[in-house]
C-alpha cells in the first residue's frame, strides 16, 4: 500500500464515521481565569459537521478511484 492509498482509505472511514454520528461534537480547553483568587478553567465546543464528512467521503472515493497516471 502507498501512501495515497492509505490517506484515501483513512478519508473514506473517518467520513462514513462523521455520516455514522450526524457530525462529530468534541471539547477541547480553552483559557484559565483566575478571578478573586479563584480558578475557573473554561472549555471551547467545536463541532465537525456531516457535510464535512461527505466531502471526505467523496475525496477518498476519488483518490481510490483514480489512477496516478491521470492526474
Amino acid at each position: 500500500m502507498n501512501t495515497k492509498t492509505i490517506i484515501a482509505v483513512m478519508l473514506v472511514v473517518t467520513g462514513l464515521m462523521v455520516l455514522a454520528y450526524s457530525g462529530i461534537a468534541f471539547k477541547t480547553p480553552g483559557q484559565s481565569v483566575d478571578f478573586l483568587g479563584m480558578h475557573f478553567q473554561t472549555t471551547v465546543s467545536h463541532f465537525i459537521s456531516p457535510a464535512v464528512g461527505a466531502i471526505a467521503l467523496i475525496a477518498g472515493v476519488i483518490m481510490l478511484v483514480i489512477k496516478p497516471g491521470r492526474v
